[in-house]
């Protein structure tokens, strides 16, 4: 998988478990809510789900939620300096020009 997506996919699963703490729900609670296992969410917050996270599903989980599906796909400043601070380990796998393309999306 590209690093890129797995950033990401590790950034909105952790805006989805921050959130889901925020209303004080458990992950049963948002998982049904969201319908998906509790399994497929953990995977999810986790940061650990594949390349394959849908829309629809996004949506399901910003429903259950109560916030707009934006809030778990829009990144400030800060969330994109920790994307180089947290993933040193795989970073250090990309080519110089992925590196460039990722600075370029960040």
């Amino acid at each position: 998988m590209d690093v890129l997506k797995k950033i990401l996919l590790r950034q909105i699963g952790a805006k989805i478990a921050y959130y889901r703490t925020l209303r004080g729900l458990k992950q049963e609670e948002l998982a049904k809510m969201a319908h998906v296992s509790q399994s497929v969410l953990s995977r999810i917050e986790s940061g650990k789900y594949n390349e394959t996270l849908s829309v629809p599903t996004l949506f399901d989980i910003a429903d259950g939620l109560q916030i707009d599906m934006s809030l778990l796909v829009s990144f400030n400043e800060v969330e994109k300096q920790m994307w180089w601070r947290t993933l040193p380990n795989e970073l250090d796998e990309v080519t110089e020009s992925e590196k460039d393309d990722l600075k370029k999306n960040s």
